[in-house]
């Protein structure tokens, strides 16, 4: 069985980091599959997912390097082109990746202790984003 789904996001940009676990557990809930993998995407050469512990701490130490990473106020050749200043963004979304699977079993996500689903909004202005969500596993008839 394939549920498909999304979130909605209002972002502020530049680095604007939201925990997604709690959405994409009540999207696994309701489908009422107990064992498969859900995908999330986004739609966006500017924003990202991954994981990570979804404390301020961590966040800051994220933030920090890929500022190290892909400082924003470097000159890239996507600026000098579009003239934009999201060069950095695009980068960033690159690095980490527009994807992101995880199993569940029980119809409860496999995510570690103090492992939560990162969103970022690397672009350099609010956006509205769609983060699409695939469920596929066992028909739960």
């Amino acid at each position: 069985m394939i549920h498909t789904d999304s979130i909605q996001l209002s972002t502020r940009g530049h680095a604007d980091m939201h925990d997604l676990t709690p959405h994409v557990d009540r999207i696994v809930r309701e489908t009422r599959m107990q064992d498969g993998v859900v995908t999330l995407f986004t739609p966006s050469s500017t924003s990202a997912l991954t994981t990570i512990e979804f404390e301020s701490g961590a966040l800051q130490d994220l933030r920090r390097a890929l500022d190290e990473i892909a400082p924003p106020d470097q000159d890239y050749q996507h600026n000098l082109r579009w003239g934009d200043g999201n060069g950095h963004s695009h980068l960033r979304a690159a690095l980490l990746g527009p994807s992101l699977s995880i199993p569940f079993t029980a119809g409860s996500l496999t995510l570690g202790t103090w492992q939560q689903i990162l969103f970022i909004d690397f672009d350099v202005r609010a956006r509205q984003r769609k983060i699409v969500v695939q469920v596929v596993g066992e028909d739960p008839a």
